[in-house]
């Protein structure tokens, strides 16, 4: 199989313990990891870079600015990528699992590609009770509103390049995700979801490990989902 350029993007903050192993796990078929620090304090920056990774410095938090900043450095670049893998930087996914992730967009042309962390394949832990109900209230509705068949907003996702950009990201915070999928939904795009597998993280959550992260989330997720169902 042919494949097309591909650059990973990985956001953190103080992730020093996981980075390193999330970066060596990443398929040689990729062609460059980008790892932005958010804000790390400590030796995120230092490990990835030991790692292999491009490391992006991005003072303002939110995991919304790291993506964004790491988009700003792709777009500078003299030859752009076919696909852009984004996943988290704290050992939860198993970045292995890329190449099923952009299979559907190498063998069937599809846009968008989520990795759902299936129930059957999730660590026990792995998820708290505030992200399943979220995830399930968010993509209930998102099918009532837009017929989506999302079940997750899962972290783990590919995209085409071009596709992403016309979608003009816009969120700082923790609406990245529910946000990358209805403005797929709005432009009809292509999409599938992939079973993966989902362990504990490496050290505590800075979202679902507190109440404060938990409600933020959830506040910001159903505010982009409300807002588009009245677009």
């Amino acid at each position: 199989m042919h494949f097309p350029l591909i650059k990973v993007i990985i956001p953190a903050y103080n992730e020093a313990e996981s980075i390193g192993l999330v970066v060596r796990d990443i398929p040689e078929l990729v062609d460059e990891v980008i790892v932005v620090s958010n804000n790390s304090t400590d030796a995120t920056e230092e490990n990835a870079a030991q790692a292999g990774a491009t490391v992006l410095r991005e003072t303002r938090k939110g995991y919304g600015f790291a993506c964004l900043k790491g988009m700003e450095y792709i777009a500078k670049l003299p030859e752009k990528p076919q696909i852009i893998v984004f996943l988290d930087g704290d050992y939860s996914d198993y970045p292995q699992e890329l190449e099923k992730i952009v299979e559907p967009i190498l063998k069937r042309n599809v846009d968008l590609v989520i990795g759902a962390r299936v129930k059957r394949w999730r660590e026990k832990g792995a998820m708290t009770f505030p992200q399943i109900f979220g995830n399930w209230l968010a993509t209930s509705l998102m099918k009532l509103f837009f017929n989506a068949r999302f079940t997750d907003l899962g972290p783990f996702r590919a995209i085409k390049y071009e596709k992403l950009l016309a979608l003009h990201m816009d969120d700082k915070t923790y609406g990245w995700t529910v946000e990358m999928q209805l403005k797929a939904l709005k432009k009809d795009y292509s999409y599938e979801e992939v079973p993966v597998h989902y362990r504990n993280r490496i050290g505590v959550s800075k979202v679902s490990g507190t109440i404060k992260g938990a409600f933020m989330a959830g506040v910001k997720i159903l505010g982009w989902i409300f807002k588009y169902s009245f677009k």
